[in-house]
This record gives C-alpha cells, sequence and structure tokens, in this order.
C-alpha cells in the first residue's frame, strides 16, 4: 500500500505560509478584486488551525513545556511592539495591524500546560499546596483566555481546535466528529440568507471559519517529522509571519 504521508512539518509549513500571503495581500488597495479576496479568504481557513496543530504536536514532544509556552508569549509580545509602533507611523493613511496568532497559540499552550502538565515534585508536596498552584494555574488560564477574546486572532476556533486535538489525539474518529461538530456549528451561527444566492455565498465566503476543517487533508499527508533541524526551520515562522505582514502594511501605506 503506497503511504498517503509524504510532506514533514516543515514543508506543509512553506505551503501555509504561501496561503497565510494570499489572505493578507487584499490589504493593499485595488491588489485583489473583491471575489478573489473572498476566495482568498475561504482558501486559508486551514492555516491559523495548521499552526495551531503544530503548536499541539511542539507541546507533546518538547522537553520543556513551561520555556516552550514563554517562547511564544515573547514573540506574541514582540509583535503587539511591532503593530504598535507601525500602527502609530501609518495611522495618517489609515493603516492598521491587528494580526497576532502568536498571542493565540501562548493562550492555547497555557491552557494546556494548566490542564495536563503535572506538577513537578507534587508527591513530596502537601495537599494544600497542591491544590494552591492547581488553582493558580486556573486564575492564570482564565485571565489568558479573557484577554485572548480581545486581542487574540481566530481565538474562539484556533483554541478550542488545540482542546480537541490534544484531548483526542488517540482517538482520531472522535476527534474528526469534534472538528466536523464545530464546523457544522460555526457554520450554523456565521449563516445569513441574503436576497441573491450570489450575496448569500459571498457572504459565507467572507464568513468562513467554519472552514478550519479543511485542515484534515494537511494533518493526513503529514508524515509525523519535523524536517529540516536547523535555527531556520525552526524560527521561520516566527519571523516570517510578522515580517509579511508589516511589509504589506507599508506596501498598503506607501500605495494608499
Amino acid at each position: 500500500m503506497t503511504d498517503t504521508k509524504k510532506f514533514n512539518a516543515f514543508q506543509i509549513k512553506l505551503f501555509m505560509a504561501m496561503l497565510m500571503v494570499l489572505d493578507h495581500l487584499p490589504h493593499i488597495p485595488g491588489l485583489v478584486p473583491p471575489l478573489w479576496e473572498g476566495v482568498f479568504h475561504a482558501l486559508t481557513r486551514c492555516v491559523a488551525v495548521w499552526f495551531a496543530y503544530m503548536a499541539v504536536e511542539g507541546f507533546l514532544h518538547t522537553r520543556d513545556r513551561a520555556r516552550y509556552n514563554a517562547r511564544l508569549f515573547i514573540w506574541a509580545f514582540a509583535m503587539f511592539a511591532g503593530n504598535a509602533l507601525l500602527n502609530r507611523l501609518f495611522a495618517p493613511r489609515g493603516v492598521e495591524i491587528h494580526n497576532n496568532i502568536f498571542f493565540t497559540l501562548a493562550v492555547g499552550e497555557l491552557l494546556l500546560n494548566a490542564l495536563c502538565t503535572p506538577v513537578p515534585g507534587s508527591e513530596l508536596w502537601s495537599a494544600g499546596k497542591r491544590r494552591a498552584l492547581t488553582a493558580g494555574r486556573a486564575v492564570c488560564a482564565a485571565a489568558a483566555c479573557a484577554a485572548g477574546f480581545w486581542f487574540g486572532e481566530g481565538f474562539p476556533v484556533v483554541v478550542p481546535f488545540m482542546l480537541i486535538t490534544y484531548f483526542c489525539r488517540d482517538r482520531i474518529k472522535l476527534r474528526n466528529l469534534l472538528y466536523a461538530a464545530m464546523s457544522a456549528l460555526l457554520l450554523a451561527l456565521s449563516y445569513v440568507r441574503y436576497p441573491t444566492a450570489a450575496e448569500t455565498v459571498n457572504m459565507l465566503l467572507f464568513n468562513s471559519d467554519w472552514l478550519f476543517i479543511t485542515v484534515l487533508p494537511f494533518m493526513y499527508l503529514y508524515n509525523g517529522r519535523r524536517g529540516p533541524n536547523g535555527k531556520f526551520n525552526k524560527y521561520f515562522f516566527y519571523v516570517f509571519y510578522p515580517a509579511h505582514l508589516w511589509l504589506i502594511a507599508a506596501i498598503a501605506y506607501f500605495t494608499a
């Protein structure tokens, strides 16, 4: 039987990066026709959840979960700072950047840490100390979730996706069923019937978070390997994600 799992994480990551650019190109005025803008948006709903899937994979295989989570938060706050600076510079022409998937992924990782990472040396601690640490984790996770709803990109889709992916990692059929149920719910919540079928379809292209489920084929093509293990591979997405957004914003500013 032919093995269909042909691609490593880095190969799929490169493809997702190209898709991600398609979604952001319409920020440049007049570059993308309105119809194609909707098509690009719908086609790229798999991107954020693919990186969420990779974040769960990282959580499962990293040697230091706290350090991995901290790295995501560091990049998230660096991007918040970069966005704030550019938004100030580009304000005269109304160009703004609010994307920050790092923060959403960091919050998802924090929830996984709070729910799934055992307390080091907990067998030596008193029951009171264990309860106090558990309560502290819960408070931190709740605060992060509240911030995520306000500041996180794609939070209502990405974080539930991460939780389903982690808790159903050994029950693939249940995982896929929950993905499908979540997709159907998002479709039901976003669907609005317009006077014409064309207007309704156009609305669904823009309100297309339910299409996150298109990530499934890529999950089945993933062979479980990281690919090249150099620094370029490790930090590619951390650099490419903000850099391409900031470059597009600069082009939008100077062509507005």
